[in-house]
């Protein structure tokens, strides 16, 4: 691979397109569980959501997989959409909302740069729900290397962590 310079500082994922079989059951995890604001609805085939009413974070649509059915293990394509929460105590609330719908987590960890649940949307598409500690906070080597990590969280520590 030829080496460029690095990718310009501040450059980040806008946004990402889920394709989903069915449009309103994915409204009602996204919008309804975890409470992302629908921006625009194309008809039955299209909507766009958002947090503090930003143009969309998710577009959900259903050009292509209308009634389809997730893609099988062992096959490429998107492992997990991941949702930045501001706060540990925002993410605690994301765990209370996941938690009181019923919704199981797929596993609960510490990276040392942030603490992640991770679960699947009605499509069976990942789902990663984070919050990054401060930088200053981050786990380095000896070096001054990153020295991410993986452990278990503690979810009930967690959700000692929610407001309200």
């Amino acid at each position: 691979m030829p080496q460029n310079p690095p990718i310009i500082a501040g450059t980040r994922i806008g946004h990402v397109h889920l394709k989903v079989a069915d449009l309103d059951r994915a409204l009602g995890f996204y919008c309804g569980v975890l409470g992302f604001e629908l921006q625009q609805r194309l008809g039955a085939d299209a909507a766009f959501i958002s947090a503090g009413g930003y143009h969309h974070h998710i577009g959900l649509n259903t050009w292509e997989s209308k009634g389809g059915h997730p893609p099988p293990p062992g096959t490429t394509g998107l492992f997990h959409t991941a949702i930045l929460y501001p706060t540990r105590p925002a993410l605690a609330d994301a765990l209370h909302r996941v938690l009181s719908a019923g919704i199981q987590l797929d596993g609960a960890s510490d990276h040392g740069v942030s603490q992640a649940l991770y679960l699947r949307d009605p499509d069976e598409n990942g789902v990663e729900l984070y919050w990054d500690r401060p930088e200053a906070e981050w786990p380095r080597s000896a070096d001054g290397k990153l020295a991410m990590f993986t452990r278990r969280l503690d979810v009930e520590d967690l959700l000692k962590q929610r407001a309200g």
